[in-house]
Parts: structure tokens; sequence; C-alpha cells
């Protein structure tokens, strides 16, 4: 069974690895000695995405995590505060996600200490997740033989299953305006400016609808207070569960983008990348079903979600795994004041012991 003891200390441990995305190197080797320890055989690919297989009955069930954390995730400090462990300063917890590595390691471990058969696994921990799940789309699928699998990525109470998710444009866009003395001839320039912020004017931004996200994150531009600004840069993104209505809006973020360079006689350049694609799995679907039942045996209430954010599962999913994001009870992440509760951490082990359960 679950230790819950164990499970703290391996959580703590790894809380105290330095973890930025894109140096999650320290990490993957923690995370490498504790596989060994367990018996089993990781392997690491060129991204630096951790493989490893549970021998076991069945054909295999895919369990991920990701290793790195946003930032600051330098330094970080895991402090027991009664019933709860919380970020220790001035950085992040990392419970996201290392509460969902922590959790599959414990549950891995504790499957093979039990008497009797358990079910096989493939465990994917990946590295960048937290920029654009980049460990994942760099994985080489034909590693991998599972047909369904689980993610332990999600906020909210143990038990939740997220069945959609939404895909992911990446958005950037440069304008070129005209340089010019701003005091003796600015009627001779043409600001990137204000040509960029004519373009954003014109956008439906926020909340488009119940499915469909859009943002401009960031604005760049200028070079001194006396030039009128040649350049400006925006970067942004549009999300939606449903592909079409994404389609649409990011089509009508570069119409405004085009219609605002036209109308002050300046060129735009407009990329978009689609990150990734969209979850979307049916109510009833296998994985679904043996993610309720395993929930129901580990003494939890299971209830369909929904997210607006993306994870590895979208990946898999593209790549033909029938995968869902499972919560892990983490909150309010990606902040200095990210916690989890020492119940919820037990919770998630034993959810996934269950899981491995035949």
């Amino acid at each position: 069974m679950i230790n819950p003891e164990r499970l703290l200390q391996t959580f703590t441990t790894l809380v105290q690895v330095d973890n930025p995305s894109g140096q999650e190197q320290a990490m993957a080797q923690t995370v490498i000695g504790l596989l060994r320890a367990q018996g089993l055989e990781p392997e690491q690919d060129a991204k630096g995405n951790l493989i490893a297989r549970l021998p076991g009955t069945g054909e295999p069930l895919l369990l991920s995590a990701h290793l790195d954390s946003v930032a600051p995730a330098v330094g970080k400090r895991a402090v027991v505060d009664g019933a709860y462990v919380r970020s220790g300063g001035d950085t992040v917890l990392g419970a996201d996600d290392l509460a969902g590595v922590s959790a599959i390691l414990e549950a891995v471990q504790a499957i093979q200490e039990r008497d009797g058969a358990h079910r096989a696994a493939e465990i994917v921990f990946s590295v960048e997740e937290e920029v654009g799940l980049k460990g994942a789309r760099a994985l080489d699928f034909s590693r991998l033989t599972a047909r369904y699998g689980v993610a332990l990525d999600l906020n909210g109470e143990v038990g939740g299953i997220c069945v959609s998710a939404p895909a992911h444009d990446q958005i950037t866009v440069t304008f070129t305006g005209k340089a010019a003395h701003a005091g003796v001839a600015p009627e001779n320039g043409i600001s990137a400016i204000v040509v960029a912020a004519d373009a954003i004017s014109q956008m439906q931004l926020g909340r488009i609808d119940a499915e469909t996200t859009a943002n401009i994150g960031t604005i760049q531009g200028g070079a001194a207070r006396n030039i009128v600004p040649e350049q400006a840069k925006l970067v942004g993104e549009a999300r939606s569960r449903n592909e079409a209505k994404l389609d649409q809006q990011t089509a009508a973020m570069r119409r405004a983008c085009e219609q605002a360079a036209a109308r002050h006689g300046a060129q735009v350049e407009f990329q978009a990348e689609r990150a990734y694609g969209p979850q979307k799995i049916a109510p009833d679907a296998p994985i679904v079903q043996l993610c309720e039942a395993a929930a129901r045996r580990a003494g939890l209430e299971p209830y369909l979600t929904e997210t607006g954010g993306g994870s590895d599962v979208n990946v898999f999913n593209t790549h033909g795994i029938e995968a869902v994001n499972l919560s892990v009870g983490y909150q309010e992440i990606h902040s200095t004041n990210e916690h989890i509760a020492l119940a919820d951490l037990e919770k998630a082990a034993r959810l996934v012991f269950a899981l491995l359960e035949v």
C-alpha cells in the first residue's frame, strides 16, 4: 500500500532540485536514481524526456507527469505547515508537476511491494512542458506501445478526469513602420507602436466564448524616446477546444493586424504556429471508465471536467494514445503561494496505485 511518509520524503526531495524549463537535467538524474532503486531501467531521449517500463500483466498503461516547473524554480524549498506543504520562500513550490511525479513514483514502488499481479505500465516524465509541451512534442512515440494513458498534471480536487482541453496557436506579429526624429520631423515617420495599438484595439481578446480565449501577452518596440519607432513586436496566443473556432479567432487576429498596417502604410509579418491540437475524449471512453473505476477503488468520487490549458495529453492523443489528465489537488499553481494538502498528495498516489491494480 501507499507509504505516506516515503511519499512526502520523495516529494520534498524533488522540490529541492532546481528545475526551470529547459534546465531539468539535475531533476532527471534525481528521478533516474529513484527509478533505478525500484529496479526499473529508465532511458533518456535526446530531448531529455525519461521513459521507463514497469513489467506486468496485459497491455501497458501510460503514466505521465512533467519534470519542469515555471519560474521562479531555482532555490525551491518545501515547508510542511500542518496539513499542507507550501513554498518556503520567493519561488514556486513546484507541486505542478512534482506532485504528479511523486505520486507515480510512490504508486509504482508500492504496487511492486504488494504480492500478486499488477498492470504493466510505460512511464514518461517529460521536459519543457511549461513552455509549449516541447518535451512531449519531441518524444519518439515509436518507443511506446500503450494505447491508453493518463497524466497527473491538473489542478482541482483529486478524482477529476479532464476529457476536454484546447488546441493552442502561438502568435508572433512584427510591425515595421518608418523611423524619424520625434521632435524635428515626426510627420515623416510611421510609428510601429501606433500601428500595433491600432491592431490590438480591433481584436476581440480575453474570453471569446465558453471554448475559446485569446491574449496578447507582450509588446516590445522602439529604440529611444526621441525616435518614431520603426518596429514593434506582439507575442500572443489563441486557444479553443473547437479547432474551427480557433482557426476563426487566429484569422480574425491576422486581419486586424493586416488592416491596421494598411491604414498606416506599414508592413506586417504575422506568424501563427499550432503548438498542439485539442483533447476531446468521450465521457464513456475506455480510459475514462478505467479512471472512474480506479478512483472508486481508491475511495475517491470521480468527476469529469474540462480545462482551458493544454498538457502532454494533447500530444498523446494526437499520436493515437487515448489519454486523460487527472487532478492532483495542488492549489495556486504558478505562484509563490503554491501549496498542496498532504491528504491530496496521498490521494493522487492511491489513484495511480488503483490504476495499476488488476
